[in-house]
């Protein structure tokens, strides 16, 4: 199975709740009582169909294909009063992360729409969020409840209320503290492979992440979660290479972990300031507040450089910006310990500064 299979971040979805159950007519049988009163029950409601945000899922895989999801229509009004039996809800357990956008056509014979952002439903950040994306049916009503004084023997009931049908596109953002970014093939995956429990696919050729790898990171009493997103090239912001695809995993993280490959600065001459300029420049067309993250810049490979004046030209450069770079070597450990304190500062001063606008807001 290709690994691009594996992961899948998008879903359409239509979703059809239960419609409630009829209403029912019938009389009180007694002796010498040709027609008695009457009793017939109320029909039951229809199930819902919801959504739950789940950490244990991590894909919307099983979503791959275009699905129908349908949950039970409630039981008919008995006789004797005899309410009918409720239709069973359906829960659908997605991954944290998830945004839910309704696509169900405003009016017949309209198109399904690209997701629009004025008709999002929900962000299912929290885990155990719930979402009601179609509502049950409420049941109809017996004859019963139309008894008055004037109407002693009512023969007709009401019918149940259809369930809700919709379209809804779900859409994943990867909920990570820590983003790992930079050009095909500059050490992302090996970086992730060293530092977490996380095995995502390495060789040596551009595109070998296809698909972004999420890892836990546990040091002391601190956590935190690092997202390898498939490497960015120019022309990302505008949709070139999955541009698109990828870069909607990067708005969540809270610190930007930007690798430059020293290995193609030394065996191919790249200009690793155009690259660091290109990928920032590709972050600020697609969303100009990611240029405002915490970002740790690294210098990956430093295993190769045997000479440190190959080297010094560029620090001299990146100095002259501001830029304090980490010379780290995934596959050899080096720079390990300073990359790892570097980063659980940063998420930790980044949650820090999340929570405390949170409170500004509440008590706005």
């Amino acid at each position: 199975m290709k690994q691009a299979s594996l992961f899948v971040d998008e879903a359409l979805l239509e979703v059809r709740s239960g419609s409630g159950g009829n209403g029912k007519v019938s009389f009180r049988r007694e002796k010498f009582i040709a027609k008695g009163g009457p009793n017939g029950g109320d029909g039951g409601r229809g199930g819902d169909v919801i959504l739950v945000a789940d950490n244990n899922v991590a894909t919307l895989l099983d979503f791959k294909s275009a699905r129908r999801i349908r949950a039970e229509s409630g039981e008919h009004g008995g006789v004797s009063d005899r309410k009918g039996a409720s239709g069973s809800d359906v829960e659908i357990r997605v991954p944290v992360g998830t945004l839910v956008f309704d696509e169900t056509p405003r009016d017949p014979g309209e198109e399904t729409q690209e997701a629009d952002p004025a008709r999002l439903l929900a962000d299912l950040t929290r885990p155990g969020q719930r979402l009601v994306v179609a509502r049950g049916g409420r049941g109809g009503l017996g004859n019963a409840r139309f008894k008055t004084a004037t109407r002693q023997a009512p023969d007709f009931a009401t019918p149940g209320r259809p369930g809700e049908t919709r379209q809804i596109r779900l859409s994943l953002k990867l909920m990570a503290d820590v983003g790992l970014v930079g050009f095909p093939n500059a050490g992302k995956s090996t970086l992730l492979r060293r530092i977490s429990a996380a095995r995502p696919r390495v060789a040596n050729y551009p595109f070998t992440t296809l698909v972004p790898s999420l890892g836990v990171v546990e040091r002391d009493d601190r956590r935190c979660v690092v997202a390898d997103i498939p490497g960015l090239i120019e022309g990302a912001s505008e949709g070139a290479g999955l541009g698109h695809q990828f870069l909607r995993h990067v708005e969540r993280t809270r610190v930007l972990v930007h690798l430059l490959d020293l290995e193609a600065m030394l065996v191919e001459g790249r200009d690793l300031m155009k690259d660091y300029e290109a990928i920032r420049r590709e972050l600020g067309r697609y969303r100009p507040e990611l240029l405002e993250r915490q970002e740790i810049l690294v210098l990956n490979k430093s295993d190769l450089v045997h000479d440190e004046a190959l080297v010094a030209p560029l620090l001299e450069r990146l100095t002259e910006r501001g830029l304090r770079p980490l010379q780290v070597s995934s596959a050899a450990s080096q720079g390990l310990d300073l990359l790892l304190r570097s980063m659980f500062e940063a998420v930790e001063d980044a949650r820090r500064e999340a929570a405390v606008d949170e409170t500004g807001r509440e008590q706005d």
